[in-house]
């Protein structure tokens, strides 16, 4: 087993250039989801923030006797997901397919300015790693949309408002936690297009992929911790 992995890499004779755009990029996805999501910055993001209204909604939502349009919010949520899962699967056919077209479209690759000439096992590879981030991206989205069906179930589940709102605290808690389940994982197949537009420019250059992986963090960060929407949702 072992010497078959060393054959492999042997054979795959990955250059250090291409070597370190993809160390880059796997560092630099990784730190800024460990900083966005699971480190506690005292800085307010557009997903926290999210999700306070959520839990509003949740606590409005209880107080109706007439829940549809809670049902509709879930529907227009989930529909959101269910667009990005079915061109995810759209995207991952094509590339696929690319695949017996390797050494074709290495060739027509290879004619742009400043782009690398490269093996076709190299092609391959790159190929492999948009794969690999948008499979990643359906699991998301797909895991997305389970939850929000499951909202869907609990809304429906709600008995009539009673006396006293606090009775509902369990079960707004219960709604609230989920539907920001599915909005993390729909985020998170978002963020991986966004990458993903980072691995296509390795098709070029490996230096273009580190430039671009920088580029789409520092978008990702404006529009997560510093963009005019948070603003208006931080307005008290």
């Amino acid at each position: 087993m072992m010497g078959s992995f060393d054959q492999f890499l042997i054979t795959l004779a990955l250059p250090w250039r291409d070597f370190l755009a993809l160390v880059w990029f796997a560092v630099l996805w990784i730190g800024y989801v460990w900083y966005t999501d699971h480190y506690n910055t005292p800085r307010p993001t557009l997903r926290r923030q999210t999700d306070k209204f959520i839990r509003d909604w949740s606590a409005r939502m209880v107080e109706r006797d007439n829940r549809m349009l809670d049902v509709s919010i879930m529907r227009n949520l989930a529909r959101s997901s269910q667009f990005f899962a079915s061109t995810t699967m759209l995207i991952l056919g094509a590339l696929v397919a690319l695949m017996g077209y390797a050494e074709r479209a290495a060739g027509v690759i290879a004619e742009l300015p400043f782009a690398q000439q490269v093996s076709e096992r190299m092609w391959e590879l790159k190929i492999l790693l948009l794969v690999l981030i948008f499979v990643y991206a359906f699991f998301k989205f797909s895991w997305s949309i389970r939850q929000f069906g499951l909202c869907s179930i609990l809304v429906g589940a709600t008995l009539p408002p009673p006396p006293d709102a606090e009775e509902y605290a369990t079960h707004i808690d219960r709604i609230a936690t989920i539907v920001s389940f599915a909005n993390s994982n729909f985020n998170s197949g978002l963020r991986a297009y966004y990458f993903g537009v980072a691995a296509l420019s390795w098709f070029l250059h490996p230096v273009l992929m580190m430039i671009v992986t920088v580029c789409v963090l520092y978008v990702l960060h404006q529009r997560e911790f510093r963009s005019r929407t948070l603003h208006v949702l931080l307005l008290e």
